[in-house]
């Protein structure tokens, strides 16, 4: 999470029933993330089943081309390259779980005559 900037904790601990929880925060937002999972022993706890818990987490980019970089350098695993649709520009890539976190921003403006044409 600290690739996509939420490099703030709020608050973690561990819920009534067992729970363990984290709650992130961005630099640049107010908005808080907060993730929690149910140890084995815990009132709630269901055995992990990889790709089926979690579909993926989308984060709003500035640039999805520039962190799509970024996130394949901290070693993500690109699954679908930026494309742009309709007014949006979308990518994906895999953690090293194997979660698929989606980039999403606003379709950049083309900066050269080429790229207008």
């Amino acid at each position: 999470m600290k690739t996509m900037g939420l490099t703030k904790i709020v608050e973690k601990g561990t819920m009534h029933a067992g729970g363990k929880y984290i709650q992130l925060q961005g630099t640049e937002s107010q908005q808080v993330l907060e993730l929690n999972y149910y140890p084995p022993g815990t009132k709630y706890y269901e055995e992990y089943d990889e790709g089926s818990e979690l579909d993926h987490i989308a984060f709003w980019s500035q640039n999805v081309p520039e962190d799509y970089k970024k996130l394949l350098k901290a070693g993500a695993t690109p699954a679908i390259p930026p494309w742009n649709e309709g007014r949006f520009t979308l990518a994906f890539v895999q953690d090293p779980d194997g979660i698929w976190i989606e980039l999403i921003g606003k379709k950049l403006k083309p900066t050269t005559t080429k790229e207008r044409q």
